[in-house]
């Protein structure tokens, strides 16, 4: 037999039942919520995570490629930045994302790539194209011919005629704007005529009217001071001066043997303050090379290079340019009292005279071979 102090209430076990489940609830439901919260938390670590691998691993891939893919000429033109490389590239098939080689070109520091043409490969990669045109264009040479004697605008002439949308003017402007200087062209000066060599030249498909005027003011400088023109003094006259000087014997020797004498006859008239009477000069200053006859009104034209008139002196340029050997018969001229000369044979070669009766006699001489 029990008593009531023994004996449980009716409901007590159902009520610590329900206290039991609605504290397994909560800590069920507090479970979850820390489930839901750490999956948020991996999401918010992992997905960005897979997405900047997912990145770099698109980046990776499109900086390599197949350099066995077909060939292909990619040309860049001259003011290109990397963008338009890059674009030009993705648009010949040479890399996947202009992006890629955006970042990538700019990341190695290669800001800016050479003019020309490249030989590339389709699906080259980001890589492998900046790595080939770090190397530079292929390069496709032109021919300039430049014999000596010519004139500044018959050498611009020729140029333009190498095609590559290079310009005549362009390379006259060039001239006489101070865009290139000779280390002999003096302070105060600005034309380049006589002081660019004559030679022949290879002229890549990348070098412009100035790049072009630049190479052949260079090969001049070098060449003269060799021959010791950087310190030459003849009679008085330095370096451009002789440079002058030998513009005229250029113009005016058809025969090796009378370049010499002709600087003596130059020297000897300035010394005593003669004309120089050169044909080659007033054909210099009416400004048409292909005409060689001059008339008794083109002796009288009105032009510093005119050194027919009084007190003319030597002219205020060159008149065209000089080979070597005539830049070495102006510094070291014959030892002469020469004052005249004129052609006397058919060869070229000229007849050399101290007075004017001579001069006179040598005159009728060549007229009566046709020569004048």
């Amino acid at each position: 037999m029990t008593t009531g102090d023994d004996t449980d209430p009716p409901d007590s076990g159902l009520r610590d039942s329900g206290i039991r489940d609605s504290g397994v609830r909560r800590r069920s439901r507090r479970r979850r919520r820390g489930g839901r919260v750490t999956i948020v938390i991996v999401a918010l670590i992992m997905v960005p995570l897979i997405v900047f691998a997912s990145g770099v691993a698109w980046f990776l891939y499109e900086l390599g490629g197949k350099p066995t893919g077909a060939k292909v000429e990619v040309h860049l033109q001259r003011g290109w930045g990397v963008p338009r490389i890059a674009d030009e590239l993705a648009r010949d098939h040479v890399v996947r994302s202009s992006l890629v080689f955006n970042i990538y070109a700019r990341f190695n520091g290669d800001n800016s790539f050479q003019a020309g043409t490249y030989d590339l490969r389709e699906n080259l990669g980001a890589k492998g194209a900046v790595k080939a045109l770090k190397k530079g264009p292929r390069i496709d040479y032109v021919v300039l011919t430049v014999p000596p004697g010519l004139w500044i605008k018959q050498i611009a002439s020729r140029v333009a005629a190498l095609g590559g949308g290079r310009s005549a003017q362009t390379f006259l402007d060039g001239s006489r704007n101070n865009a290139v200087r000779s280390v002999f062209e003096p302070a105060g000066v600005s034309n380049l005529e006589g002081l660019l060599r004559p030679d022949t030249y290879k002229i890549s498909e990348s070098q412009d009217e100035i790049a072009v005027l630049q190479t052949m003011v260079t090969a001049f400088d070098a060449h003269a001071a060799k021959l010791g023109l950087n310190n030459a003094s003849v009679r008085g006259y330095g370096p451009y001066q002789i440079i002058i000087v030998a513009s005229m014997i250029e113009a005016e020797a058809k025969v090796p043997q009378d370049r010499p004498l002709i600087a003596s006859v130059i020297y000897n008239r300035l010394a005593a303050k003669m004309p120089l009477q050169i044909d080659s000069t007033v054909l210099y200053a009416r400004g048409d090379p292909k005409n060689r006859h001059l008339s008794t009104k083109d002796l009288n034209i009105n032009s510093p290079y005119n050194t027919y008139l009084p007190n003319s002196g030597l002219p205020p340029t060159p008149i065209g340019s000089v080979s070597d050997a005539s830049l070495v018969a102006a510094m070291v001229p014959a030892d002469t009292t020469y004052l005249y000369y004129v052609l006397a044979g058919k060869d070229g070669h000229h007849a050399f005279s101290s007075t004017a009766d001579q001069f006179q006699k040598d005159v009728d001489a060549a007229r009566a071979q046709g020569l004048l």
